[in-house]
Parts: C-alpha cells; structure tokens; sequence
C-alpha cells in the first residue's frame, strides 16, 4: 500500500517537473514542419508516392543525436551555440557565417509568409490582408509578449500540426504498400530522387534549428539536474516531427502519386486533394499549412535575432524589455516586415527566393554541424559531458553523408555531359 501510493506520488512529481519543463525540444521539432517542410514532403509524397517514407527514419536518429547535443552544450555552458562559435573560432569566420545564416532566414520566412498567404486563399481571404494581419500577431507575440506565454502559444501550434493525421486518414491510404516501402526502400541513383533525398533529410534537420534549440534552454533556464526530463522532450518533439511529416506524405503518396498530379508548392497539395478525398481534407490540410506557417513566421525570425545578438555580443530574449534590448527586437522587426513585404509585391521571385535559402541551408549546414561537433567534445568547455562515441559516430556519419549527397548531386550532371 505504502509502495503503491509512494510510486504514485513519485509519477505525478515527475510528471508535473516535466510538464514544467517541456517546450524547448516540442517547439523546436514542430517548426521543422513549416511551409517550406510541408512542400518538400507533399512534392516527395506527389512524386515518388510512399517510396521515400523511409529517409524519415535516419532523419529522426540523426535528428534526436543532434537536438540532444543542443541541449546538452546550453545546459552545460549556459552559452548559446553563436557565442561558443565566436569564442572558438574568431569574429571574421563567425561573421561570414552568420551573413550566410541571416540572408537564408530572411529567404525562409519569406516562404513561410508565402504558405499564409497560399493557405488562407484557398479560403477565400486575399494575401493582402492575410499576410500584414499575421506579421503584426506574430510581433504582437514576441515584441509585447513573454517566454513563459509565446511558449504556450508555440505549444498550442505544435499540437494543431496533428491535423495532418487527420488528412491522411482521409486519403484512405494502403498500409500494406507502407509497411513494404518502408521496409524494402527502392532508391533510384539519379539526378531527381537524390535531390528529393536530399530536400527530405534537409528540411528535417536544418542550421538554423541548432542555435534556436540551445538558445531556447538558455531562456529557459534549465539544469544538469532536469537533463532526464529535457532529453523526454526532445525524444517527444522529434517523433512528433517524423509523425507529422509522414502523414503528410502518406496524403500526397495515397491520392496525388496514383492519379499522376505533380504539384510546386503545398497549396497545389491542399487544392489537388479536394476532388480525390474531398472537400473537408483539402481545407484540413491547408489550415495545416496555415498553422504551420504563422508558426514558423514567428520562431525563424526570432532564432536568427537570438544567435546573431549571441555572436556579436548584443542582449538577447524575449524577456527583456525594448531598451534593454534593442538590437535583438529591431533586427525581429526589421526580418518580420521586409519577408511580408516581399509576399506583397506584385512579381516578387518566390520560387527562386525559396530555391536560394535552401541552397544556402544546404551548403551551411555541414559547416554549422562540424562546428558543433567540435565544441562539444572540447573537454574545457564540456567537462565530462563531452560525447561518447555512439554520439560522434552519429553526428560525423550525418556531415559525411550530407556532404557527399551534395556533392554528388553537384558533380552528377557534369559526368552525364
């Protein structure tokens, strides 16, 4: 009796710790889902039907090593990835980098203001009103609001991105085909499908994703003690992530791939949908989109004013007040207004906008990895938290490969010559 109700208390305690704690990990997943994610995986989805579902299986391994290395170094040193890039490898490097870094946000969230404006015109509401109404909510949030309720806000949003279960569901998809892709992966050594490849492991783990996560514990202010409940919720927001994007192909692999439908971006996903699996899961998957754009509108510009205040020593947080920190809310605003007033203009290059951030994204990435990996087994700024082999045979595995991909999809068309 004393057992039962000791062991009872012990869960709720435990529980009630971890529900105090959660966010960093959750938040951090569910934005890889944004608009720019959701295409990729739709067009995956449109193409090759469920063929590459299975990529969502290294990508969440390699996602989880990742996203606990993150956290591990901000708990550890209380410094925010930036800053430990700076220290380590001098000012000149840092500033190229996070150059590269800032005109890719500022590419990215552009796409995302794109997804609120291609999302709620399949309702009927016109991109002029749409988009400026969403960019002064998502100032609104950060600029006037706090930690603790843009949290709760970003966790609310996360959780709304399940609406693609729903989706899914209704395209009456055929498991068994599932089970077999997944299991017997066919991958065709081409030009096409390793640049889909590529595109799917890099929406999944991208550079930007590194520095919000460690930041986001910094403000947290979490502890070596509350390690066990912060690696909970990673594990939690990285299944929630590959759960997300699997439905998502799992939709476009059911109703688009069988009748030939080729789409561009993830409205052609949500408008193709209606007459193949109805009218309620095209309007599901694009409040989807919705949701996940007005989310990532609002965490991308925020993670790149976090780590370049970080790496040029500027205050940081959305804690702070406007006077105490200046240069962190005037680059939010500055990211903020000129990605929703590129969406407004009439011939804006959209598609050639997004192309760049991604070739961007892939090309900084490896770079942003690497150095990370780095840092976190130099034994003066970890102590004995460095990383144990698994973990550098995951993380050098995953820049190797990476790397390689890009290259060969570089070097590809030049042999075909």
């Amino acid at each position: 009796m004393f057992r039962t109700k000791f062991s009872k208390t012990g869960f709720y305690r435990n529980l009630m710790i971890f529900v105090a704690l959660l966010g960093p990990g959750i938040i951090t997943g569910s934005v890889d889902n944004d608009a720019g994610g959701i295409t990729t995986y739709s067009v995956a989805g449109a193409l090759y039907g469920y063929r590459m579902i299975w990529t969502l299986i290294p990508s969440l391994v390699v996602l989880l090593v990742i996203q606990e290395m993150n956290a591990r170094m901000g708990i550890v040193t209380g410094k925010g990835l930036s800053d430990l890039i700076r220290e380590n490898a001098g000012v000149k490097i840092t500033f190229f980098i996070f150059i590269g870094l800032l005109l890719s946000n500022i590419g990215n969230t552009t796409t995302e203001f794109a997804g609120v404006a291609g999302s709620m015109e399949i309702f009927g509401i016109s991109k002029y009103i749409s988009v400026p109404v969403t960019a002064i909510l998502v100032w609104i949030l950060v600029v006037k609001g706090n930690y603790q309720f843009a949290e709760r806000i970003f966790l609310i949003f996360s959780a709304s991105l399940l609406t693609y279960v729903v989706s899914a569901l209704m395209s009456r998809p055929h498991w068994g085909e599932i089970g077999s892709a997944i299991i017997r992966p066919g991958i065709e050594w081409n030009t096409k499908s390793l640049s889909v490849v590529i595109a799917l492991v890099g929406t999944t783990i991208a550079p930007w994703m590194q520095f919000y996560m460690q930041s986001s514990v910094i403000e947290k202010g979490l502890k070596m003690k509350n390690y066990k409940f912060t690696l909970v919720d990673i594990v939690v927001g990285c299944i929630a992530t590959v759960v997300v994007a699997f439905f998502i192909m799992v939709a476009c692999g059911s109703t688009l791939y069988p009748n030939g439908i080729q789409i561009n971006e993830a409205k052609d996903a949500a408008l193709s949908l209606k007459p193949l699996a109805g009218e309620l899961a095209s309007q599901v998957f694009a409040f989807g989109l919705f949701i996940a754009s007005i989310f990532s509108a609002t965490i991308l510009p925020l993670a790149t004013a976090f780590y370049i205040c970080e790496a040029f020593g500027f205050e940081a947080g959305i804690d702070k007040k406007w006077d105490e920190a200046r240069e962190f809310y005037v680059l939010y605003t500055g990211i903020v207004i000129i990605s929703a007033v590129i969406i407004l203009l009439p011939n804006a290059p959209l598609i050639g906008i997004s192309i760049w951030s991604q070739v961007l994204n892939g090309i900084l990435l490896p770079v942003v990895l690497v150095s990370m990996i780095l840092l976190i087994n130099n034994k003066k700024i970890m102590g004995q938290y460095v990383n144990n082999k698994v973990q550098n045979l995951i993380g050098w595995t995953a820049v190797t490969v990476l790397t390689g991909l890009s290259l060969w999809l570089l070097v590809m068309p030049l042999l075909s010559k």
